[in-house]
């Protein structure tokens, strides 16, 4: 068989990648890169970076290329055939991956290279990928017996096989309900854009009238505008409810999150007292910056009480404007989003609908790439022929002020069915350099906007852009890199708590009206956006502040308690957990059939389980970054080629709160952010 996947193409041969190409071409790296650490183990004690390190790296990097593509098409373009490829691989790469941990003669080797004479000639990177490895040898299991060695084996590839059976009960119960209506009444207070997207999607599916759905954008729209207040209830429950055992979907209980939930929890609890941890959120520490559980309760509570107040205020203030101007009593979680945005138009004259007018796709994306080079004098051009997986994605390339290619991105903006929700980068291809060849870094930039509507360009809401400048803000971490060893280059290597600085970095533009300038035009004129609607935009800034903190300060101690507080004998306890945290911070009220957290991938299924707290850690890091360019100049070339050369382009080759003081000058602290936000020390 020809397989793509097998081939070594620069970039993914995408429209050849068929389901039935994933597992012999996985079947085949694996066995390569086994035979290749058996071959490089045979020399003994004569072991050496280029002897030893490179081949494994060399062997690696195919491996990662072929499963890349794969994991993506996954992500954004699911099917039954390409589902059932992609878990066939899981307890497979698994299981290479907890052999490699523990495989004692590999570590052996590294030990002994760590030790040599040649150690303390290797640069900053290289010795930083070795102390790295060392410590995931031990994380991996490596001093532990025959049989714990089986079991850690055993729960590896469980976790694997649940995390992925999280996801996807996530996506089926979202792609499983929708509603059509029939007369345009019923969504009466929607906007005419929301309209024709919910009139498009009834008629991709052969519909006559307005089908709304759980893909982000029908959701948020129905939320924020919808008059029909039983319309906004029946929406809200679907949503929150989704893969869980509430609401709608729940007849269909294949999709329910509870027992895959409780699974992972334990799992990972058992994993981290293997490893002689007492909780999960001790071992994922152990890969941060912070050193233990105390310090991140500290940081979260501290900020938690010096937001509380103004969160209570906020609500009150709402619960106070619904009263007087709608005559309308007690709020419920469904009227939260409603009565915000009439609020914000009352308070602010301000309306969401008036801003996106002046954010269309066609300015926002070349503006953001204006302002990067600006910043970092970067030439980002589009190249039309690529080989593409999906008419919504697109191809750019960044060469640097010299000439030089420095990376390459994918770009799919828009929602779809049979796409996963929310908005991320990923890792194509790293950056490595072989024998003076660089391998030129490539990015996936992922969102899921409103799709462009009756031939105009998708119109974005501020939220939207800032999302946008947020992941691109991982992309160029990932891109712009110069380290030249992969396992240190770009996103990798780089402490979890410190991985979201470059995205929440660049999300500081979306509000400076210089870079306004740059990445806003009304879609059907072209005039700028007017000083008028931009001081409204910055006199609205922190509205309800307060109460966005406290959500995300619930989210993260939610997400760090039942990790750190599970008992294998009492279960997860989850929403007594949440409960608990919602006591503490919450100003909402929360609907008792409410089950967010069966659809909280980030924790679950991603790569914040106890670790969504880096969220809050890195907004303090990029509010402190950005305020070196508030003092010298929002486009100040100097400074912007300081943040370049001391964070972008350093990877995780040397510790982040080490870069973070070459760049600032000193240790980060809370004000600016506090300050960002309109929060009172």
């Amino acid at each position: 068989m020809n397989n793509p996947l097998l081939i070594n193409a620069t970039l993914p041969l995408f429209s050849q990648i068929k389901p039935e190409h994933v597992e012999p071409a996985i079947d085949a790296l694996l066995a390569e890169a086994r035979a290749v650490v058996e071959e490089q183990l045979q020399t003994r004690k004569n072991y050496s970076w280029e002897k030893l390190i490179q081949p494994l790296d060399d062997v690696e990097n195919k491996l990662h290329k072929a499963w890349s593509p794969v994991s993506h098409l996954n992500a954004v373009l699911n099917s039954e055939e390409l589902r059932a490829a992609y878990n066939a691989c899981l307890p497979k790469l698994s299981d290479y991956g907890t052999e490699m941990g523990q495989n004692k003669a590999l570590f052996n080797a590294y030990r002994m290279i760590a030790k040599s004479s040649e150690f303390a000639s290797f640069d900053v990177a290289q010795q930083k990928i070795i102390r790295n490895a060392l410590r995931d040898f031990r994380l991996s299991g490596i001093d532990l017996t025959e049989a714990q060695k089986q079991r850690y084996k055993e729960i590896a590839q469980e976790l694997s096989q649940f995390t992925s059976r999280f996801e996807e009960n996530v996506l089926d119960a979202t792609n499983a309900w929708s509603k059509l209506l029939t007369h345009q009444s019923d969504l009466a207070g929607l906007p005419e854009s929301a309209l024709a997207q919910a009139k498009q999607a009834a008629e991709s599916r052969g519909e006559e009238g307005w089908m709304i759905s759980l893909q982000f954008p029908s959701y948020l729209a129905i939320m924020t505008y919808c008059d029909d207040w039983n319309l906004r209830r029946e929406h809200y429950e679907a949503f929150v409810t989704r893969a869980s055992d509430q609401g709608p979907q729940y007849p269909d209980k294949d999709f329910d999150n509870t027992p895959v939930m409780e699974r992972i929890l334990a799992l990972r609890h058992e994993k981290a007292q293997l490893l002689g941890f007492d909780n999960y959120a001790e071992l994922s520490l152990a890969t941060k910056m912070a050193n233990k559980p105390e310090e991140v309760m500290a940081f979260l509570e501290d900020l938690a009480a010096k937001s509380w107040r103004q969160a209570r205020n906020d609500f009150i203030e709402l619960k106070e404007f619904a009263l007087e101007h709608y005559n309308f009593g007690d709020l419920e979680p469904w009227d939260i989003s409603y009565y915000s945005e009439k609020m914000r138009r009352h308070k602010y004259q301000l309306s969401q609908e008036e801003v996106k007018q002046y954010f269309p796709i066609t300015r926002v994306l070349p503006g953001l790439f204006a302002i990067v080079e600006e910043l970092y004098g970067l030439q980002i051009k589009e190249i039309s022929d690529f080989d593409s997986y999906h008419p919504d994605a697109r191809f750019f390339e960044i060469h640097d002020k010299d000439g030089q290619l420095r990376g390459q991105f994918y770009l799919d903006l828009y929602a779809r069915e049979h796409k996963r929700g929310g908005a991320w980068m990923d890792d194509c291809v790293g950056r490595r350099k072989v024998d003076d060849v660089v391998q030129t870094p490539v990015a996936y930039l992922v969102c899921n906007f409103t799709p462009p509507t009756g031939g105009e360009p998708a119109l974005l809401t501020h939220d939207e852009v800032t999302t946008l400048f947020h992941e691109f803000g991982h992309g160029l971490h990932h891109l712009l890199t110069q380290v030249d060893y992969s396992g240190v280059s770009g996103i990798n290597g780089v402490e979890w708590d410190a991985v979201e600085l470059p995205s929440q970095f660049m999300e500081n533009w979306c509000w400076e009206k210089q870079a306004l300038a740059l990445i806003s035009a009304h879609y059907q004129t072209g005039e700028p956006l007017p000083d008028s609607l931009f001081d409204k935009m910055i006199a609205a800034k922190n509205f309800q502040a307060g109460m966005q903190m406290a959500r995300q300060l619930e989210f993260s101690l939610f997400d760090f308690r039942i990790y750190r507080d599970f008992d294998p004998e009492k279960g997860g306890r989850i929403y007594d957990t949440l409960d608990k945290v919602r006591s503490q911070v919450a100003v909402m009220p929360a609907a008792p059939f409410n089950r967010f957290a069966h659809s909280f991938s980030h924790i679950f299924a991603g790569g914040y389980a106890a670790g969504y707290y880096s969220y809050k850690w890195a907004e303090v890091l990029s509010s402190d970054a950005f305020s070196l360019f508030e003092e010298n100049g929002i486009f100040d070339a100097e400074t912007g080629q300081s943040f370049l050369h001391n964070i972008l382009e350093k990877g995780g080759s040397e510790d982040a709160m080490s870069l973070f003081v070459k760049f600032r000058g000193r240790k980060p602290n809370i004000d600016a952010l506090l300050r960002h936000n309109g929060i009172n020390p």
